[in-house]
């Protein structure tokens, strides 16, 4: 018996009311996300080191299940993997910083002599850009003033910026060491009938991101390598420090491969000339090549697949709410995302098992009609009793 609906309701065909509740469900969705990112925009100086947190703790979290493994404490062990990244992300930002420092004076008076070159090949246009080369130092002092006269205005955030750092790090810790509870304290924040589900929904998304963050500092630190080599081999200078920026880069998927890659080009361009510049591109595009069609599907088929439309898309929407941390940000949270919506469809697909009415077992099968059940066997007739006997009511016993 199909339910009856109203005549408004009626007046609309299946497909229309289908879109139609399709579209609200959009709008809902739409309003929640777009009041759940002001609210993070607003509150961004708790929320971004929770975000930070967690990829640092998706990232970390092999060394510290191996260290717990081999009967370290859990304090010492989420202890020793954060002054593990400590020391690598201290390490890296020192690599670069020096080699931007001993090499700007280099990359300088490259430029002003591939200025010069210039000069001669293109007579006024070139004599623009070698006056242009020679008064870099006093351009660049004059940003540096520039910049200097809002340092006051400027130490909020750096101050902001460092103390968001100190509270990510220690929430990794934390992050680490309680891991174990993690489970047990979101089933008591949640409903209890809701439990299973978003339990089994939070280790979709925890999964896409680890997954998502080992594949990309794997895939990252190949990058850097090749890139590294091919550059020294070139002699182009700061190679080690151009390396380490392309590890970096590497974590804006697509966006900041490309920028890091045309930094090195522009330094081998300045330093080495035209003829080693196209060298420094085709290393550059040969790493990226290996990347996109050999490293990324091996590293990465087991994390959440996204299309490349999708992943721009999210960078460019990260970029527009938080600039270039919300490019950082971005693809894991789309990553964790697609986890969840993956996760839903499973248990969705799952619950809406088909029934049939003849199945063994159903109530329909148990009821059976009265034509269908099986007929009793007709009764025997007895066989007549002789005349003479006990029982005959035929016989007299007082004859």
């Amino acid at each position: 018996m199909q339910p009856l609906l109203p005549e408004s309701a009626r007046l609309l065909p299946e497909p229309v009311r289908r879109v139609a509740a399709w579209c609200v469900v959009a709008l809902l969705v739409t309003g929640v996300v777009v009041v759940g990112v002001r609210l993070c925009a607003e509150f961004r100086t708790a929320v971004v080191p929770v975000l930070l947190a967690l990829l640092g703790t998706a990232l970390l979290g092999p060394l510290y299940r191996r260290l717990v493994r081999a009967k370290v404490n859990r304090s010492i062990a989420a202890g020793v993997t954060c002054a593990a990244v400590v020391a690598v992300v201290g390490g890296a930002v020192y690599i670069v910083v020096a080699a931007l420092i001993d090499t700007g004076d280099e990359i300088i008076a490259s430029l002003k002599q591939a200025a010069e070159s210039l000069s001669e090949h293109f007579g006024a246009a070139g004599t623009s850009l070698d006056d242009l080369a020679s008064n870099a130092k006093e351009l660049l002092s004059k940003f540096g003033g520039t910049a200097a006269s809002g340092v006051i205005s400027g130490i909020s955030v750096v101050g902001e910026a460092i103390a968001m750092a100190v509270l990510a790090l220690l929430l990794v810790f934390f992050f680490l060491r309680d891991s174990h509870r993690a489970a047990g304290t979101l089933r008591a924040l949640v409903p209890q009938g809701s439990g299973d589900t978003v339990e089994a929904m939070a280790r979709r998304a925890y999964q896409a991101v680890e997954g998502f963050m080992r594949g990309t500092t794997f895939i990252a630190l190949i990058d850097a390598i090749c890139i590294t080599v091919g550059l020294v081999v070139l002699g182009v200078p700061g190679a080690v420090g151009l390396g380490a920026l392309v590890f970096v880069g590497a974590y804006i998927p697509y966006l900041g491969a490309f920028l890091s890659g045309a930094v090195a080009i522009l330094v081998a361009l300045a330093d080495r000339g035209f003829v080693i510049a196209l060298w420094a591109l085709g290393v550059v595009l040969a790493v990226q090549v290996l990347e996109g069609h050999v490293l990324q599907p091996m590293i990465q088929s087991r994390t959440v697949q996204m299309h490349p439309a999708v992943v721009m898309l999210a960078i460019t929407a990260g970029a527009s709410v938080a600039g270039v941390l919300g490019m950082l940000l971005a693809v894991p949270l789309t990553a964790a995302a697609f986890g969840v919506v993956a996760e839903l469809r499973v248990r969705y697909a799952s619950s809406e098992t088909p029934t049939t009415p003849d199945a063994p077992g159903s109530p329909e099968s148990s009821a059976i009609p009265e034509s269908s059940a099986t007929p009793e066997p007709p009764e025997t007739p007895e066989p007549p009793e002789p005349p003479g006997s006990p029982s005959s009511p035929d016989s007299d016993p007082s004859s």
